[in-house]
């Protein structure tokens, strides 16, 4: 009874069953599986998703089920009331524990983190934490990028183009200036002693200057038109001296501060965000020739699981059934069987799994079958096919023979046999290749077995096989 094919066969899809419904309500809790559920109150829930995950110190504990706004009362602000399913292992919670919701990643994933605290008194099952417990309050990515506002920005873009303006193409004379500093200081000291001696007769080179003056008079006018124009330059500056220009030098000094602190900070998010984009340009690439595929799979999608809740509710006798099955004392037998049979049919498997992954054979098969068997009428189908005429001469295949064809005949050429009972498909031991519908014909030669040379791994659907 046990070693029934359809004994075997029935165990197999119920096992098959059994882990579809498993995969497709994973994100809500594997049926069975006893839970510690608490509510949370938050002021914001700051895009959480029903599936995300509950942390503590990094382990994933629980998720989120479900998500409910709560409209405040007066003038009170709106809530949200977050249902937690968690493992029973974190029961009970401590009172005075801390929540926080946390970003797992830059593109908006999130998680809650509970920090467990002492209290030797525990949120029963159902209980609801706080809003007063969600605390440190989080920091949002665009609550960063929110420091620098329009005015930082335009006071820093006219910063840092005045600054290179002053700078641009000195660098080495300002390198050459800072090395000669420090000697310029060390001799400036006894210079300007020298110069403070009455000795030096520094009053004389003030009347020198006099007299020099005296020399330019005769330009005075030009230089005065110099004083008018600058004039007029510095009232045009005077317009936006207030508050722009003098925004722009008091908040220069706070806002490199905060470049000089944020800047390191953004170096592992700019890093990390490299490595993403780098990962994902191969898939990237391939968007355009495999776009049009996901479409319809979210087409046929959409219907499909339009008919789930009705298939999940016809599943509950079925899986009623199955708890049944489970604990029957028998079925460790007949698993233990199972595994008994899985494990001999390992090799068969192995050596036939290349006949599909490599060579297509196993779809092929299904849609001739399919084929084959879909012309028909009101009364129902038939089969098509073409007898094709044995060729004459001795030891024909159109009847019994003491030997394989091997010529002869009124067509020597066409009577020989041709016949390959086991042909390559890239099992293991034998060639790589698809051999079975591949075979070179070799006209007025005999041919048993496999045909000498690789025929490769092309088939119809699939070029060059992916095993």
């Amino acid at each position: 009874m046990l070693g029934s094919p359809v004994l075997v066969g029935a165990i197999t899809l119920l096992v098959a069953i059994v882990a579809v419904f498993l995969s497709y309500n994973a994100n809500s809790g594997l049926p069975f599986v006893p839970t510690y559920d608490l509510k949370a109150q938050f002021d914001n829930s700051a895009n959480l998703v029903i599936g995300n995950d509950v942390r503590i110190g990094g382990q994933r504990i629980g998720a989120v089920s479900e998500i409910d706004p709560v409209p405040g009362e007066g003038d009170e602000p709106p809530t949200a009331v977050v249902e937690m399913k968690l493992e029973k292992t974190v029961d009970p919670l401590p009172v005075d524990s801390t929540m926080i919701i946390r970003p797992r990643s830059a593109l908006g994933l999130k998680y809650i983190e509970i920090n467990p605290g002492d209290s030797d008194e525990g949120f029963a099952a159902g209980d609801t934490i706080p809003a007063a417990q969600a605390k440190p309050e989080p920091v949002e990515i665009d609550q960063v990028f929110n420091v620098f506002d329009a005015k930082t920005r335009r006071g820093g873009q006219r910063s840092l183009d005045a600054f290179g303006t002053a700078l641009s193409g000195r660098g080495a004379d300002i390198n050459e200036a800072i090395v000669d500093l420090g000697p310029l200081l060390f001799y400036l000291e006894p210079v300007a002693s020298n110069l403070a001696d009455p000795q030096t007769e520094l009053a004389r080179l003030f009347q020198a200057l006099g007299r020099a003056a005296a020399e330019v008079a005769p330009v005075a006018e030009t230089q005065a038109q110099l004083f008018v124009n600058l004039d007029t330059t510095f009232t045009a500056l005077a317009s936006v001296a207030r508050p722009f220009l003098q925004e722009s030098i008091s908040r220069s000094p706070a806002a490199e501060q905060a470049a000089i602190e944020g800047f390191p900070q953004q170096r592992p998010f700019l890093r990390n965000t490299t490595g993403l984009f780098r990962e994902l340009k191969p898939g990237v690439a391939v968007l355009p020739t495999t776009t049009p595929v996901l479409a319809d799979a979210l087409e046929i999608g959409t219907d499909t699981l339009a008919k789930t809740p009705a298939f999940n509710e016809d599943l509950a006798d079925v899986f009623r059934a199955l708890e049944d099955f489970a604990t029957d004392p028998l079925v460790p037998r007949g698993i233990q069987r199972l595994g008994d049979t899985v494990e001999a049919l390992r090799p068969t498997v192995h050596f036939i799994t290349p006949a599909q992954t490599v060579c297509n054979y196993m779809t092929l098969w299904f849609r001739n079958i399919s084929s084959l068997l879909s012309v028909g009428d009101a009364n129902g189908t038939w089969q098509r096919f073409i007898i094709l005429a044995t060729p004459l001469g001795p030891n024909n295949e159109g009847g019994p023979s003491a030997a394989p064809a091997n010529g002869g005949g009124p067509n020597p050429r066409a009577n020989y046999l041709h016949s390959n009972a086991y042909p390559n498909t890239a099992a293991p031991g034998q060639t790589r290749e698809c051999e079975a519908g591949n075979e070179v014909f070799k006209v007025g030669q005999q041919v048993i077995g496999n045909v000498p040379g690789n025929q490769g791994t092309e088939t119809e659907g699939q070029v060059g096989g992916t095993g």
